[in-house]
């Protein structure tokens, strides 16, 4: 049975996450745990496989790559440095695009796959 949650997703930081771990690892069972944590079976035992698969590194939680023009585009006053790598960033982007066989018209917002 799924259950449904209505407040936002938690952030577990990797000391957190090996405090649970160790709980399992001493003893407790992954669900008893999981359950007194208010977390899914399948999250920790995937926690405690990379855990013993790679050490504590494996823990750490991955930077997610976000939109690089967006640096640029909410300012609105930018120096000359910054407009420049916010020209070659957009013609970068615009390069990828065009290997990929995308049409973009305009200022990039709209792209068209060519056949």
């Amino acid at each position: 049975m799924t259950r449904i949650r209505k407040e936002p997703n938690r952030y577990w930081s990797k000391e957190d996450k090996l405090k649970l771990i160790n709980e399992v690892l001493n003893g407790k069972s992954s669900q008893e745990v999981a359950r007194e944590n208010d977390i899914s079976g399948g999250l920790l035992r995937n926690w405690i496989i990379k855990y013993n698969n790679y050490g504590i590194e494996s823990l750490e939680n991955k930077k997610k790559p976000g939109n690089p023009l967006s640096k640029y585009s909410n300012k609105k006053n930018l120096t000359d440095i910054e407009k420049l790598q916010y020209e070659n960033m957009k013609l970068r982007i615009e390069n990828e695009r065009l290997k990929k066989g995308y049409l973009v018209k305009g200022d990039g917002s709209v792209a068209v796959f060519k056949k």
